[in-house]
């Protein structure tokens, strides 16, 4: 067990390289105050085109605080991107997760892989630090701060809080590693044990240029300028021209009195102003909202596709999309509901597991037999569809492992002790069968030494044993109205009256027998045949 007093044992970070005991003591950004002091700069005020490419020219260089102040006003402003973004997140909240042991797995190494998940399990809140670390798909890049408390005999998370992206630099030399700011040149490197760093890459290329929102931003500039060019046009749509006129020698006094009446009289509908000054109402102004809609709509199109790969799903352009195509695009793509997964587990395999399973266990003798974090992102097959397929592929000869079954199905394959599900039976009854069940049942109960005369079994003389009941009490029951007639007319009413009623449950049976027996000796040609 480790604690932060035990100065012996040397724990080692994912680069192999001993952690500083003091990630226990206090979080990092406790020693950096003014962080905690800093407001966003809403650079989105008064963006331009211009100013917008410096902003991103910037970030390339190294100064990514505006950019992401940027991308915080985007979310904040844009109900499209917001709401967009937030489906592609919380996507990968519907997926379970576990802890998985490496391959080949010793049976320590799979008790191992048990223990990190009920440390995993342990973690409070831990569908929020999922959301959080998503933010890395719109900035590029999130960081949550880890804060370590003791528990008893062991080491957990108190909290894991997320830094904003403006809290942070890239480094000069590669532009790719992440620093913490403070008055330094360089900022502080991040203390290993001590953050959740999810680096999520849209795109190839430096970390400043990896996030969504990069590509997002321009969409946002121009639809911000469609909407204020048509809240304009609304403002003045419809409203008449109001033009003043005022006799020649007229004071400025008076010009200015002309003129707030013009400007007020589209409001208030009344007005004075001096005598001799006139106020003539032209035609009203012309013009349609399309083409600002068509600007906006395009924008929000190009968002959904950047965002979720498609755009039927948010119906941007307002419009009904079909049943069959709306299904192509429903919800997340899958593929990049995948791609999300993955990257993320491999963040949470890095910065939560390997950290819990080192401080609790006294270290990782081999780091690459480290259980791993993963995301279930197999689509099950269609349980009615394998439902229908199995028994036909059996019965044709596919070997089938019972195990692919499950694991098509999603349906886990029950411990030794477990209950499972059966057929449901009444009591005293037993479950029902189908005939050839029933049939194939019959003659595998034959003696283990007697299998190979299993494919000569007479079954004309089987069929005959079943049906004799049935057949013995048709027999009887003519029997005793041949017995009965006076004459053949009399025996032909008697028979068609006394057959009418005659309950049809014991002929199907024989009748289902038999189709059974053909069906199976048809079978045992074959196979004696090949």
């Amino acid at each position: 067990m480790v604690t932060t007093s035990e100065n012996t044992l040397k724990i080692l970070d994912h680069n192999g390289k001993p952690i500083d005991k003091i990630v226990f003591s206090e979080p990092q950004t406790a020693r950096v105050g003014g962080l905690h002091h800093e407001f966003a700069g809403h650079p989105s005020r008064g963006l331009t085109p211009s100013k917008l490419a410096r902003i991103l020219g910037d970030a390339e260089q190294g100064d990514i605080r505006s950019q992401h102040d940027l991308f915080l006003d985007m979310e904040d402003k844009d109900g499209h991107i917001m709401a967009e973004i937030g489906k592609r997140k919380r996507a990968l909240l519907t997926l379970d997760w576990d802890i998985v042991p490496p391959r080949n797995a010793s049976t320590k190494e799979k008790k191992l892989a048990s223990y990190a998940k009920e440390l995993m399990l342990d973690l409070q809140n831990f569908e929020d630090v999922i959301l959080d670390a998503l933010d890395a798909i719109g900035h590029g890049f999130s960081c949550q701060e880890i804060e370590w408390e003791r528990l008893g005999k062991e080491w957990l998370p108190k909290s894991i809080d997320h830094r904003p992206q403006s809290w942070f630099k890239v480094d000069r030399e590669t532009r790719s590693k992440l620093r913490l700011r403070d008055n330094s040149l360089d900022g502080q490197e991040l203390i290993a044990f001590g953050w959740v760093t999810h680096i999520h890459k849209a795109k190839s290329g430096y970390l400043s240029r990896a996030g969504l929102h990069r590509v997002l931003a321009w969409p946002y500039l121009f639809k911000n300028y469609a909407i204020g060019d048509l809240a304009e046009f609304l403002e003045i749509y419809g409203l008449p021209m109001r033009l003043g006129t005022y006799p020649g020698g007229s004071s400025d006094e008076e010009k200015a009195t002309l003129l707030r009446a013009v400007m007020n009289i589209g409001h208030d509908a009344a007005g004075i102003i001096p005598e001799g000054m006139a106020i003539d109402f032209k035609e009203s102004a012309k013009g349609a909202s399309d083409p600002f809609e068509a600007m906006i709509a395009w924008c929000e199109r190009t968002q959904s596709k950047a965002i979720l790969g498609g755009t039927l799903t948010s119906q941007a352009d307002g419009k009904s999309s079909t049943n069959a195509l709306g299904n192509v695009h429903n919800e997340v793509r899958h593929d990049l509901m995948v791609s999300d997964a993955i990257q993320l587990a491999g963040t949470f395999t890095r910065d939560l597991l390997y950290p819990l399973l080192s401080i609790n266990t006294a270290g990782i003798e081999d780091r690459r037999r480290l259980p791993k974090f993963v995301f279930n992102v197999k689509e099950n097959a269609d349980m009615q569809m394998m439902s229908e397929a199995l028994p036909k592929l059996v019965g044709v000869g596919v070997q089938i492992p019972v195990s692919w079954a499950h694991a098509q199905l999603g349906i886990p394959q029950p411990n030794e002790d477990e209950a499972v599900l059966a057929v449901a039976t009444t009591q005293g009854t037993a479950p029902a069968v189908t005939a050839t069940a029933a049939l194939s049942a019959t003659i595998d109960s034959t003696p283990p030494e007697d299998a190979v005369m299993q494919n000569q079994i007479d079954r004309e003389e089987l069929l005959s044993r079943e049906a004799a009941p049935s057949w013995n009490e048709v027999l009887n029951r003519v029997k005793t109205i041949v017995e009965n007639a006076a004459n053949l007319e009399d025996l032909r009413d008697d028979l068609l009256v006394s057959f009418a009623s005659l309950s049809t449950e014991e002929l199907t049976k024989v009748m289902t027998l038999a189709f059974a027996t053909a069906e199976l000796a048809g079978m045992d040609d074959i196979n004696n045949a090949g």
